[in-house]
């Protein structure tokens, strides 16, 4: 069965999920310092899970959650893509869809996820249409605020929220907002 790419950068490919990707994202998922802006690492089961859940949301949509891979050597480094949030109960600024990424540590600081998610917000923007893209995390998440920075998302100080299912005092439950409109991604890449 021939492999589906679909998005490809300078350096990277984001494709669709191999059986071969369980191992490394199951290990990515279960690394404490990859996970240390979530409520807990990820079990084997739960890497999965939320491998099939990315599948059935790219039959659904049209897009997803997917493997990034280094065109030059193929090494999977984690997955970048888009989604429509299905979390059990909806966050405040439903329905929207968000922009996300995690890479192994080897991948970190290399521009990788930056690279990937530019690619994702031109097929989110031009492909499909939408009219917003937003991202999330905890405001000690510096580092992948820094990517939506890099990527012309603006943080909405109005927006942050608290993680719906988590006790309001849980250490990862404050989220901080990014949003991004297609208006402003037009100017953001307007070659003049």
């Amino acid at each position: 069965m021939k492999e589906t790419v679909f998005l490809e950068t300078g350096r990277l490919l984001l494709r669709a999920w191999r059986e071969e990707d369980v191992d490394p994202f199951a290990e990515m998922c279960a690394d404490p310092c990859v996970m240390r802006y979530f409520p807990e690492p990820l079990s084997r089961e739960k890497s999965v899970s939320l491998i099939a859940r990315c599948r059935e949301k790219q039959r659904k949509y049209g897009f997803s959650i997917a493997p990034v891979e280094v065109k030059a050597t193929g090494e999977f480094l984690g997955f970048v893509g888009l989604s429509r949030p299905d979390y059990a109960t909806p966050l405040p600024f439903e329905p929207c869809v968000e922009i996300g990424w995690r890479l192994k540590q080897s991948g970190w600081g290399k521009g990788y996820a930056s690279e990937a998610a530019r690619a994702w917000l031109r097929f989110g923007f031009e492909t499909i249409g939408l009219q917003e893209i937003v991202a999330f995390t905890i405001p000690d998440n510096t580092p992948s605020q820094k990517v939506m920075q890099r990527i012309g998302m603006t943080r909405d100080h109005d927006g942050d929220f608290l993680f719906p299912g988590l006790p309001p005092d849980h250490p990862v439950a404050p989220h901080v907002l990014y949003r991004l409109a297609r208006k402003n991604w037009q100017i953001g890449t307007d070659d003049g």
